[in-house]
């Protein structure tokens, strides 16, 4: 499955089930009269928000490479993750805004059986929609449809904390308030990671020591001696990916020779790591003061 089908295929189950769960999760606010499945659900409708922008995200990341943005459009998805970021944020601001907010005015949850019910079902379905969106995102690398998995996962955490306030608002007046606060913090730390991840995509990757040594042996295959390759930058455009280094070859070399060797290297790192890479050729022999 491509990234593109991926984002459509996790977008849409997203959508359908996260609109019936708000049903369901309505009805029983309705039904037994609580404030916290009502706003519970609205929790899980801002679930399908976000849904609908990963679907909308897959689409326009999918637009061929076009004059005014020539290396494509596949940092949509990056874009929809900093905006799935944002919404993870104002709901765990909410969170820790309601949970202080009950815990000074000390109020205390009522729920009733069918409350319990709609609130396994939800945490059941949730989680499952979490996994399922983590598993597409790791298979095709897909950072938006994962930032939606962490989206479904917060919406199964606002549920536990509902089932726990269920079970224990008898006993401990305040739990609801201490593990609403709780969540918002993980949310927090969710929202940052998506956020993080998103950002470094789009200002340019530092490759790592195994990338790094990978090419150092490639490039070894055709030029034996070492090219002390530095300035190394990848750039993220999604759809692909292009990468940037200096080399430093024997300044006795004419031109057309070390244009040759750069020509070699890049080729293979098309071939063998999907890269389109474009290198700056240095003399062996340089100040190093020069590449500061």
């Amino acid at each position: 499955m491509n990234k593109t089908k991926a984002g459509y295929v996790e977008g849409t189950v997203s959508i359908i089930l996260n609109f019936l769960l708000f049903i369901l999760k309505m009805w029983a606010s309705v039904v037994s009269g609580s404030i916290a499945l009502a706003a519970d659900a609205w929790h899980t409708l801002s679930d399908s928000i976000s849904s609908v922008v990963v679907v909308v995200a897959a689409k326009l990341a999918a637009k061929k490479a076009d004059k005014e943005h020539p290396f494509g459009h596949g940092r949509w998805e990056q874009i929809a993750s900093i905006f799935i970021a944002v919404i993870l944020t104002v709901i765990a601001f909410g969170f820790l805004e309601s949970s202080i907010r009950h815990f000074l005015d000390r109020d205390r949850v009522e729920y009733g059986t069918i409350a319990i019910i709609v609130t396994i079902v939800s945490i059941i379905v949730k989680e499952l929609l979490a996994q399922y969106a983590f598993y597409i995102g790791r298979k095709t690398d897909n950072s938006s449809v994962r930032a939606d998995g962490w989206h479904h996962r917060s919406d199964a955490l606002s549920s536990v904390v509902v089932l726990i306030g269920i079970l224990f608002a008898k006993q401990f007046w305040w739990i609801d308030s201490v593990l609403g606060a709780i969540i918002a913090i993980m949310l927090f730390y969710a929202a940052f990671t998506i956020l993080k991840e998103a950002i470094n995509k789009i200002l340019g990757e530092q490759p790592d020591e195994e990338l790094i040594n990978k090419l150092t042996n490639e490039i070894r295959n055709i030029y034996y001696d070492d090219l002390k390759i530095h300035h190394l930058h990848i750039h993220n455009y999604i759809s692909h990916k292009e990468l940037t280094f200096h080399i430093r070859l024997n300044k006795d070399l004419t031109i057309e020779k070390g244009h040759r060797i750069a020509s070699e290297i890049e080729e293979i790192i098309l071939d063998k790591f999907g890269m389109t890479a474009t290198i700056h050729v240095e003399p062996l022999k340089i100040n190093v003061s020069e590449l500061i």
